[in-house]
């Protein structure tokens, strides 16, 4: 069985390079990403020049400016930067099928039984360091038989000791240079080791079959993915390399230092076990159609997604998926590419209902001189659970009835949906508020359900009507008493009442500051008026403003 092998890619640079990719410009300059931490904020990933210049990550923004003048920043974009490490991930499936994520900036790859295929491992290194350097990254690479080995070399590699100078060259100095130069003192003969070193060049480093400690050894103790206290503490007991560590008995140390000490040494010797987890690719569901030659009718269009549809959702139903949001991609004979986002209401894995959505986005695609390929990608999908309807013959038909209603309601939210938008199709749905106008939300219909899929203990009847119509309070001209008037004036017009309903008392939400619920209690009536209109009146007692009467609705 041949010896277990790992290969660490770690990018020092991913955040900064992944926008010098979109913008290239920002190459010419030091650059760097932005992230906060607490109420700080500091640097990110750096771009070549900002390290040139003597930036470092983790280095506050006031700093970096005060040093670099001409620093270019961007905010870090987390989210983006896990989605380009997935895509390197795939990338990464070209050199071996068992490879891990490991966040935020570094891939593991299990190369057992996989480097001859590539002609050996510094073959198979200078080929991923060529594809990234292809790519516009930076990448820093180690290979050894233990995940903790290969981690230190691919990140330490190039940690090399200055040469520290002797005692009879600082007995010949002056006193307070003696002084300064003991604060100066390298790690390697009593100064702090460093946490992580910067990111300059290209570091590689293989370590032989069997001898991943002799690799380890010169490397500072930083290498071993130890607590910054930790390291600290071991600095000033002298113990500043791996090789220091690895002839010390390891019960004192684990009493010392705590056992993570004692099992990162071993996980970095191979005296414990520490697998790659390799990450489990994503689920991808597209096809695509080619032509002997150029189409360029809307109905041959047409006709081809309507082949295409019915195939990815035979794929969809067998893997128990729905899509959700379509992709459609037309290839032209002149390489120029169009494409058009196809979003349903509802997930669905029947071609009748999707292929009204799409006809809707073909007369979108621009075929210029001819298409000579359709992709379809299902870009978004959702897991759909079968249903088995069992029971009488009349409560089957009543289901049967109510599944195809609110099919119906789905066809039509995704077809108005297509054509305006799918965020301004809204629906109500309830909320836990006694506030007359926070009582019900307002949700997009594509991503919510449908009033009857509620129970009816979510929508509460008021304990008195309520209006049907509902605005902010408009003040209303009338005597400031809590007795409702027979006269006022609202909206310009002299008003009678003939009726009145009430109170109902309503006191704000204490715990919110609602700009609304200042003027305090308020006591609601239902005012019938002499032109036949039901106004719903309130008097607001006063608190933070004065108090006063108010319209707020209109009855049927």
């Amino acid at each position: 069985m041949p010896n277990r092998r790992i290969l660490s890619l770690w990018f020092p640079r991913l955040g900064a390079e992944r926008l010098i990719r979109a913008q290239p410009h920002l190459a010419e300059v030091p650059f760097a990403t932005v992230a906060q931490e607490g109420s700080a904020q500091v640097l990110g990933s750096l771009s070549l020049a900002a390290s040139q210049a003597g930036l470092r990550p983790g280095q506050p923004l006031r700093d970096a400016h005060a040093m670099c003048a001409g620093l270019l920043t961007r905010p870090a974009q987390p989210i983006q930067e896990k989605d380009f490490l997935g895509a390197l991930h795939r990338w990464a499936g070209k050199f071996s099928p068992w490879v891990a994520v490991e966040p935020p900036d570094a891939l593991v790859i299990d190369l057992t039984g996989c480097a001859h295929l590539f002609g050996g491992e510094e073959q198979l290194a200078q080929q991923a360091t060529q594809d990234c350097a292809d790519l516009g990254l930076t990448v820093h690479f180690g290979i050894a038989d233990t995940l903790g080995a290969a981690w230190a070399l691919a990140r330490f590699s190039q940690q090399q000791a200055a040469p520290a100078r002797t005692g009879d060259a600082i007995d010949q100095e002056a006193p307070a240079t003696r002084a300064r130069a003991g604060k100066r003192r390298h790690w390697t003969r009593g100064g702090t080791a460093p946490p992580r070193p910067a990111a300059q060049g290209l570091g590689t480093r293989i370590a032989p079959p069997g001898q991943g400690w002799r690799a380890l050894s010169p490397l500072p103790i930083a290498a071993l993915r130890l607590e910054p206290h930790v390291i600290e503490q071991l600095s000033r007991l002298g113990l500043r390399r791996v090789g220091d560590l690895l002839g010390q008995p390891r019960a004192p140390l684990a009493r010392r230092f705590g056992r993570g000490l004692v099992d990162r040494l071993d996980q970095a010797t191979g005296a414990a076990p520490e697998p790659v987890s390799p990450s489990a690719p994503p689920d991808r569901f597209a096809l695509r159609m080619s032509f002997p030659d150029p189409i360029g009718l809307e109905e041959d269009v047409a006709e081809a997604l309507s082949r295409m549809t019915e195939r990815l959702c035979t794929t969809l139903r067998a893997s128990g998926r729905g899509a959700r949001s379509l992709r459609i991609e037309a290839h032209r004979c002149d390489h120029q590419m169009h494409w058009q986002t196809v979003t349903s209401a509802v997930a669905s894995d029947q071609p009748h209902r999707l292929m009204p959505l799409i006809r809707l986005k073909i007369s979108g695609l621009e075929a210029g001189p001819g298409i000579d390929m359709l992709r379809l990608e299902a870009v978004v999908h959702e897991p759909l659970h079968a249903r088995t309807r069992t029971g009488h013959l009349e409560a089957a038909e009543q289901g049967t009835r109510r599944v195809q209603g609110g099919a119906a309601l789905d066809d039509l939210v995704s077809r108005l949906g297509a054509r305006l938008g799918m965020e301004t199709i809204t629906r109500r749905a309830p909320a836990d508020s006694h506030i007359p106008e926070k009582a019900s939300q307002i949700l997009a219909a594509a991503w919510s359900r449908p009033a009857r899929d509620w129970p009816a203990r979510d929508w509460p009847a008021p304990a008195v009507p309520r209006p049907l119509l509902l605005w902010r309070p408009e003040p209303v001209t009338a005597p400031d008493t809590p007795r409702p008037p027979r006269t006022f004036r609202w909206r310009g017009r002299d008003w009678q009442a003939s009726a009145q309903t009430g109170p109902e008392r309503i006191a704000p939400e204490w715990w919110l500051d609602d700009p609304d619920w200042r003027s305090g209690p308020r006591d609601y009536w239902r005012v019938d008026t002499d032109r036949g209109e039901r106004l719903w009146l309130f008097y607001a007692h006063g608190g933070a403003t004065s108090s006063g009467w108010f319209c707020q609705g209109s009855f049927a």
